[in-house]
């Protein structure tokens, strides 16, 4: 085994060690467990972040599992992020969380990390943290909620909610059903349990391997989650005593193998940005159109809201990601060979994985959607790119010219959205400025823009819809986001004006706008930017924030730091 981190302070005789040692002591602990490998469980429980607010109890399932192999568990809180809950949005702290991680393991007395993540940020930050540190580390999620009942039908969250509203805004569904429908949506503890962010992070980290097969999709509530956080708990000192870091497992064939999964598997757009953050952190080469030309052209495999019809719960009953994984890999997709946690390949670990419910998991040959992965889109309109669900798109609207309909900031889009007087109909294209990662601070889930009542009620429930704001995994419809360069640092989206013509073909990877160059070069002149904040975390992540097709991550935490090197304390 190598030399025990921990024992730069533990291992000691002398004025430090005895001062580690003794005030560790208050708690009760004797005094031959510090000779053994110290396991910090980050855990981002929490009573304000609902998707997480379980963490409590699953961290002392990990502890059982610690300490059976001869471990020492010491939990640690790190903050934690309801995308629920947290304005303006929870992408605004990913990066402050991923710091927080970063510098609880790198100061404290940690030889190996479980990485307790669940509601969508939660996952990317520990991540991101994690791997600059470069420890043993293994990830364990909370499990999605139960499946959401109403009426007699399936609910998915977050789904459910955008689809109701919709008929809220028509007039064809009371506010008292819309009111009942909340507790029948969300009925157990977990994390949304459609194909959301979440699950798709929880996925993505089952598919890079940072997990133990079938992380992703346990429901909370099955005992078989607390199975898996015992059994994670052994697995992370086996970790330590084989030396496993996490970079040995974050390689670019892992990272391939993530974006196949999300496109098999229906996956959010917001994996993109993070998984291009936790590259990043890992010095692993990986950029936007990696994304298209990996995965664009792989089919939807799994039939799960908000692609197909299904939820979480039924996607662990047939098999969860080792039984899509092993449709990539007979298909000739997966790289087999990617080392994982648990010391295996991927393909060791998914060949004998079995299907047990094909309305859930299409075979390769038979799937849900062809050609259905994240496809990036480049024009005049988004020069470093923008990005594009075709699951959940409507196929007329894939190859579309409309007339802008131009909204500056949310604030208007909320004030005019549903105004009857608005010009619009459902040959228009909604465009949303100043709402990416400086614009609105964060990057907040606005792209998704509600379609207005009066075209609702004409039986039009999808227009498309071009921002470069971000979407939840949970939302539908023809909307195109991620444009970058930004509104808000001068991008030609700033520049679009209502009555432009704008084209998007997805076949040809385009968004165009129909402005001649002279034109825009006028408009440029006449441009404001707008103010920028003036203090506090806001002012340092403005002042530092890459765009989206970079991973959205702050200018100086990319590149790997190494695994810490412990520093005499006084």
């Amino acid at each position: 085994m190598p030399k025990l981190r921990s024992q730069s302070w533990y291992g000691r005789n002398d004025r430090d060690g005895f001062s580690h040692r003794s005030w560790m002591k208050n708690q009760g602990w004797p005094h031959d467990v510090f000779g053994r490998p110290v396991i910090g469980i980050c855990n981002t429980w929490s009573e304000l972040n609902p998707c997480n607010a379980h963490f409590r109890d699953l961290a002392e399932w990990v502890k059982r599992g610690v300490w059976e192999s001869g471990g020492f568990p010491l939990e640690f809180p790190v903050m934690s992020l309801a995308e629920s809950q947290l304005r303006p949005t929870a992408m605004l702290f990913r990066n402050l969380a991923s710091m927080d991680v970063e510098e609880s393991i790198r100061g404290n007395p940690i030889d190996g990390v479980v990485l307790l993540m669940g509601c969508d940020k939660t996952t990317p930050s520990l991540l991101m943290g994690a791997a600059s540190c470069d420890l043993p580390t293994i990830g364990l999620s909370g499990g999605p909620m139960l499946n959401g009942k109403f009426r007699g039908r399936e609910l998915g969250s977050g789904t459910g909610v955008f689809q109701m509203i919709e008929k809220v805004n028509a007039g064809t569904m009371p506010l008292s059903e819309f009111f009942e429908a909340e507790s029948c949506m969300n009925r157990s503890r977990g994390h949304c349990m459609t194909m959301g962010t979440a699950s798709t992070m929880a996925s993505m980290v089952e598919a890079l391997g940072v997990s133990l097969p079938g992380n992703a999709a346990i429901p909370a509530v099955d005992a078989r989650r607390n199975t898996l956080a015992q059994l994670t708990g052994r697995r992370i000192v086996q970790m330590v005593q084989e030396d496993l870091r996490i970079s040995k497992i974050l390689t670019r064939e892992a990272m391939e193998n993530a974006i196949f999964n999300n496109a098999a598997i229906g996956g959010s757009t917001n994996a993109v940005i993070h998984l291009l953050a936790i590259a990043r952190r890992v010095g692993v080469p990986l950029c936007l159109d990696d994304w298209d030309r990996l995965g664009a052209h792989l089919p939807c495999l799994v039939d799960l809201q908000p692609s197909g019809n299904h939820l979480m719960e039924d996607f662990y009953y047939a098999g969860g990601v080792p039984a899509v994984l092993r449709e990539l890999g007979e298909a000739g997709i997966l790289h087999r060979d990617a080392l994982t946690a648990n010391g295996k390949t991927i393909w060791q670990n998914v060949s004998a994985a079995e299907c047990w419910d094909r309305e859930v998991i299409r075979p390769f040959k038979e799937p849900l959607k062809l050609h259905a992965g994240i496809t990036v889109l480049k024009g005049n309109l988004a020069p470093k790119g923008a990005v594009i669900k075709t699951s959940a798109a409507s196929s007329h609207l894939l190859e579309h010219r409309g007339r802008a309909v131009v909204f500056e900031n949310v604030e208007e889009l909320h004030s005019r959205v549903h105004d009857e007087n608005l010009e619009i109909d459902e040959t228009s294209v909604m465009v949303l400025k100043n709402c990416g990662p400086r614009g609105y601070p964060g990057m907040a889930e606005v792209g998704n823009m509600p379609v207005p009542a009066k075209l609702l009620r004409k039986g039009i429930n999808d227009v498309v819809r071009v921002s470069d704001a971000r979407m939840s995994g949970t939302a539908y419809g023809t909307v195109v986001l991620h444009v970058s360069p930004e509104a808000a640092i001068g991008g030609p989206l700033a520049l679009v004006q209502s009555g432009d013509m704008v084209t998007l073909s997805a076949s040809k990877r385009l968004i165009h706008l129909e402005v001649p160059d002279s034109e825009l070069s006028r408009r440029r002149t006449q441009w404001v930017a707008p103010p920028r904040p003036e203090r506090g975390w806001v002012k340092l992540y403005c002042d530092h924030v890459l765009q989206a097709d970079e991973g959205a991550d702050l200018d100086f935490l990319v590149g790997s730091s190494g695994a810490p090197i412990p520093r005499d304390s006084h």
